[in-house]
């Protein structure tokens, strides 16, 4: 990456788990939050995260452990976007 793509600067927190910090498991679901404009970044597990594996991280991090997600740069807010594996395209939409 050459130059960065988002326009929330690099070091913006967002919120991620520990499956996918530690590699364990892939970026399968992004939300662009309308309220507050939070990142969050899901595995396809439905279980709500437990919050000792809550983890806040900059979107730097999380583009270096998935570089696909700089493909969301311009997701708006209030939209989300997921795929079915970590090779596949990503879908967005705006959250209802």
């Amino acid at each position: 990456m050459t130059e960065w793509p988002f326009e929330d600067p690099p070091n913006v927190a967002v919120f991620t788990c520990l499956a996918i910090t530690s590699g364990e498991d892939w970026v399968h679901y992004v939300s662009h939050d309308l309220d507050d404009g939070a990142w969050q970044f899901h595995t396809s597990d439905p279980d709500p995260v437990p919050d000792d594996d809550v983890r806040i991280v900059a979107l730097k991090r999380i583009t270096e452990i998935d570089p696909s997600v700089c493909e969301l740069f311009n997701l708006p807010c209030g939209w989300h976007a997921w795929r079915d594996t970590p090779e596949s395209e990503w879908n967005r939409e705006p959250k209802e």
